[in-house]
């Protein structure tokens, strides 16, 4: 089979339509959310998602939560200032 895109990958479905700079970020997004992870559980790259906050290894057949677009979504926290 030839291949279908040159450049614009994933977000081609979307055509010329929403503007270069919002069709480049959403591919950054649906490539995240469609790749598949390394499961914790088992070790073995099956994790795939399955809905906004759900990913299921295929091979253990264990089901999480995790974060929305990404399995392991970093979450950053700071620590509370001192009190004076």
């Amino acid at each position: 089979m030839a291949k279908r895109t040159k450049k614009v990958g994933i977000v081609g479905k979307y055509g010329t339509r929403y503007g270069a700079s919002l069709r480049k970020m959403v591919k950054k997004i649906e490539i995240s959310q469609h790749a598949k992870y390394t499961c914790s559980f088992c070790g073995k790259t099956k994790m795939k998602r399955k809905a906004v906050g759900i990913w299921h290894c295929g091979s253990c057949m264990k089901t999480v939560a995790g974060g929305a677009w990404t399995y392991n979504d970093t979450v950053v926290f700071l620590p509370a200032p001192p009190l004076q």
